[in-house]
């Protein structure tokens, strides 16, 4: 038997979640979105790349911002994998 969760995970805590890699240069890039509610109850959210063959880590700003958490997933899934690439390549 399991015990039941008694609280939620802070939504201020920054919360990382894997998307699809995208075809990096020369090699895969895996891709996570970071996200987080800041103190006015915004979800703000930033990508971070790590380059599956050097490791090399960048992140974006927070880039993304919902009143809620449903609206910042929709501006993650409107982005094409061509925009997640150059927004990868801008970082290099």
């Amino acid at each position: 038997m399991t015990t039941p969760r008694l609280s939620t995970p802070d939504a201020h805590e920054p919360h990382v979640h894997e998307l699809p890699p995208v075809r990096g240069v020369p090699a895969w890039v895996e891709t996570r979105l970071v996200v987080r509610r800041d103190d006015g109850g915004a979800w703000r959210g930033r990508l971070r790349f790590t380059d599956t063959h050097s490791d090399r880590t960048a992140e974006t700003a927070e880039i993304f911002c919902g009143r809620t958490e449903a609206e910042l997933w929709q501006s993650v899934q409107a982005l094409r994998e061509h925009h997640v690439r150059d927004l990868y390549r801008s970082l290099s």
